[in-house]
């Protein structure tokens, strides 16, 4: 093999040792809940509005918990995945937006849904108040 191959090999691999320390010593939160919507930092670019969120149901494949959040028809236009990994998706039992709990310790992804679900179907008036009687993220004891 030449040794430029070797070089360029090192040099590309090699970068996965800071930007893996980087993601290891993070400790940005990885879900914002909050009167707007919620925001998965690691697979969304921006707030999901609890007003398209027409409901919400927890999926776990290989040890992962997930929460996927079912979008109200009118809103489905604004999500952009691409055709084949929506339908294995959709197939998987999942469904178009996923939020990954895998990365959360300690968290109860049933008290978590039941949240998700109360604060889309609540008034916006009404969101502030479930969000400050919820306290924190539910925690598994």
């Amino acid at each position: 093999m030449p040794d430029w191959v070797s070089w360029l090999c090192l040099c590309f691999f090699g970068w996965g040792v800071p930007i893996g320390i980087f993601n290891l010593l993070d400790r940005k939160p990885q879900i914002i809940i909050n009167e707007t919507g919620i925001f998965d930092r690691s697979a969304y670019k921006d707030f999901i509005n609890w007003d398209i969120i027409e409901h919400a149901y927890w999926n776990t494949s290989y040890k992962q918990t997930f929460v996927c959040l079912i979008i109200k028809d009118q809103f489905k236009h604004l999500i952009q995945i691409k055709s084949k990994l929506k339908e294995v998706s959709l197939a998987m039992g999942y469904s178009e937006i996923n939020i990954n709990l895998g990365p959360i310790r300690n968290i109860d992804h049933q008290k978590l849904t039941a949240l998700i679900v109360n604060l889309a179907k609540a008034d916006p008036s009404a969101r502030a108040t479930l969000l400050s009687q919820s306290n924190n993220l539910p925690v598994k004891h």
